[in-house]
This record gives structure tokens, sequence and C-alpha cells, in this order.
């Protein structure tokens, strides 16, 4: 069995990336991970600056991560296929679903993740559908986050399992990975209880069980994503790395 790469988001680091992308890379470098996830480098820095800085530090871009409105923007998705393809990453992560009320919402991004899946797929890309804790809302007797998954076309929609809101949305992760383990290879670690966010290990999320469900489906990637923290920013993403090799990854 393959291990997963790890890798770190940068939203822990706040405003700092914005500022300081050389500084947050070499601490993400030393702290020992693979890769970073993020959005588009490429808007906010200039693109040279970033393939220089992934050069010296050795990490690779685990995938992109956007929100729903901009993969509806074809403008945004020519965008983010130029950059994953000159970062070497494959895969565009999306969050939020359509517009609307009840589960018809899930129904209508469910198209579009499927056609904007099948784009991707043509340029070597994967798409993977982020999820939430409101996904987990039940519309007489289905929660959405299932109504979407049985929409998607597993050829060309994939998962990036978030076991944080997994766990806030009501459900176990490594039940919930079980379930969809053909089409979940990118995951985002988080750890806490609901609305705090702590390092990985140091909160009631069921980590251990997670990793192990999500090693039996194949993980490509398991980035630890914390939305904040009040530690500075090494000793941080040091802890939760630690914990992460403290499983076996």
């Amino acid at each position: 069995m393959n291990k997963p790469k790890i890798g770190c988001q940068l939203i822990v680091f706040g405003r700092r990336p914005a500022d300081d992308l050389a500084g947050v890379l070499r601490e993400i470098a030393l702290a020992g991970y693979d890769g970073i996830e993020a959005g588009n480098l490429f808007a906010s820095h200039n693109p040279a600056l970033v393939r220089d800085l992934l050069a010296e530090t050795g990490l690779a871009v685990a995938g992109m991560h956007s929100g729903y409105g901009d993969c509806k923007d074809a403008t945004k998705v020519e965008a983010a296929i130029e950059y994953l393809h000159a970062v070497g990453a494959r895969y565009y992560i999306i969050s939020g679903v359509a517009e609307g009320e009840g589960i018809e919402k899930y129904e209508r991004a469910a198209e579009t993740f499927n056609n904007l899946g099948a784009l991707l797929r043509d340029e070597g890309i994967t798409f993977c559908y982020h999820n939430h804790a409101f996904e987990f809302e039940t519309f007489d007797g289905v929660k959405g986050i299932h109504r979407l998954a049985e929409l998607l076309d597993p050829a060309v929609a994939k998962l990036c399992v978030d076991v944080y809101w997994v766990t806030v949305g009501g459900e176990e992760p490594a039940d919930f990975i079980r379930r969809y383990a053909d089409r979940a290879p990118f995951y985002h670690f988080k750890d806490g209880a609901p609305g705090e966010f702590v390092e990985l290990g140091l909160g009631t999320v069921d980590l251990r069980g997670a990793a192990e469900a999500a090693l039996s489906a194949g993980a490509r990637w398991i980035v630890a994503e914390q939305d904040t923290t009040t530690l500075p920013h090494p000793i941080s993403i040091s802890l939760s790395r630690g914990y992460l090799r403290g499983l076996g990854l």
C-alpha cells in the first residue's frame, strides 16, 4: 500500500502568504510536508517567483482550492487549468453548491460539476468536491451530500473529504470515507470541536480512524488544514505534521 503525500493548506497562515510567501513555504518545507494547497498562486504572485520558491523548497502543489462561483466562470477555469499545468498539480478542488433552496441546489451543482469534471479529465486534472457541514442537512430524509454524491459521475468527479466537517455534520469520518472509498483520493485533515480549530491530535475528530480508512481507500494526498491558530505558525504546522507522523503518515 503506497502512502499518501502530506500537504499543508496555507489558510493556517492567515494573511501572511500575500506578503511573505517565501517565508511561509520555507517553514512548511522545514516542518516536513511534501506539498501545499492554496488558491491560484499565479493570481496573487509573480509566476516566476512561485516557480522559484517551489523549486527551492522542493514542495509540490497538491491542488488548487476555490469556490463554486469560480467553477462557473470560464475565464477562471481556464486560468486554473493553466496554473495547475504550470506547477504540475492534478487536483482542482471546489467547495459550495448552487444557489437556491432544498435538495435542488445539489442536483444543479452536480450537473455543473460533472461538466467541469469531464473538461478537467481531458486536461489530466481531477475534479474534487470539498464538503463542509452544511451539506449534511436533510431534505425529506435525504442529506444533501449524499444526493450530490449519488449524482456525481465517479469517472470525472471525485471527493476531497474534510474529516472535521464530516464530524460536525454528524457522521463518523471513517464510515463516510468507506462509503465513498472508490472516489476519495484527496483529504483535508482538520481537528477541533464545533466552532473551534486546533492542531491535529488536540481535538475531538477521530483522525486515527479516518487515516486508516483513507489509507485503505488509496489516498493520494492528506492535507493538514487549520482555519486559524493561536500558536506561532512554525509551531502549529510542526505539531500537526508530528501527529500525522505518529499515525505512520
